[in-house]
């Protein structure tokens, strides 16, 4: 079952609480996110790619995903 955007961003919203998250796409397969989170600074990209994945708790396991592709920028605040 697809996920729509409002879904994504109150699973990131529970794992980044202050972040600035912007979720964009309207087939609910194929979405973009931008985290802006103070929690990646020091770590690198698959860092906080990885972080922000375990913060869908599934959601893009395997073919079985409710998510099956996630274009993300993750970046700490300037």
């Amino acid at each position: 079952m697809p996920m729509h955007a409002q879904e994504i961003e109150d699973l990131l919203r529970q794992s980044f609480p202050n972040a600035r998250i912007t979720v964009e796409g309207d087939d609910g397969v194929h979405m973009s996110a931008l985290v802006i989170d103070e929690s990646f600074r020091g770590l690198n990209r698959v860092q906080q790619q990885r972080a922000v994945y375990a913060a869908l708790k599934g959601k893009m396991d395997g073919s079985n995903g409710a998510l099956h592709a996630l274009a993300l920028t993750t970046k700490a605040p300037d």
